[in-house]
């Protein structure tokens, strides 16, 4: 199965929508491997925006990202990165689709509730910075026969 990051950000952790977000996921029948809370460092923040980190709005974006801590997950399930992806909505919230989680909640195009892996290859990369392997859990989740078929739970 495929592994996805989130980031659940300051302004949903300040607004009381962190169970909100997670329900989202859940209700999909999307897997939850990893999560924990942190206050991000200069350095991890750099390194996650490094392609932004010449811009001269980054500054504003790391004083955003450590007003207070985010939510850190990994889920797992069959195309979680797309799934994620459409279920977090288009990031300029203002644009984003009313279901989708920055379309109900964001307005922002930096205050963005969450931030969802791209692609596979940028999922592997961002899991293995903000956990380590012993952080990731495998367990048999008792749903799974009712969200995938036979052939789907590979």
């Amino acid at each position: 199965m495929e592994k996805t990051l989130i980031i659940i950000k300051p302004d949903a952790v300040n607004r009381g929508l962190v169970g909100e977000v997670i329900d989202r996921f859940e209700r999909k029948g999307i897997k939850i491997i990893a999560m924990k809370m942190e206050h991000l460092s200069d350095a991890k923040l750099e390194e996650h925006y490094s392609h932004l980190a010449g811009k001269p709005f980054f500054p504003s974006i790391k004083k955003f990202m450590q007003s207070a801590p985010s939510i850190l997950m990994v889920l797992e399930g069959r195309k979680v990165v797309d799934v994620v992806r459409k279920l977090a909505g288009v990031t300029e919230g203002t644009e984003a689709n009313p279901g989708t989680i920055r379309g109900d909640f964001s307005l922002s195009i930096q205050n963005t509730i969450i931030h969802a892996s791209d692609s596979t290859e940028a999922a592997k990369k961002e899991i293995a910075r903000f956990f380590s392997k012993a952080e990731l859990h495998d367990y048999d989740k008792v749903d799974t026969e009712m969200i995938y078929s036979e052939s789907e739970k590979e």
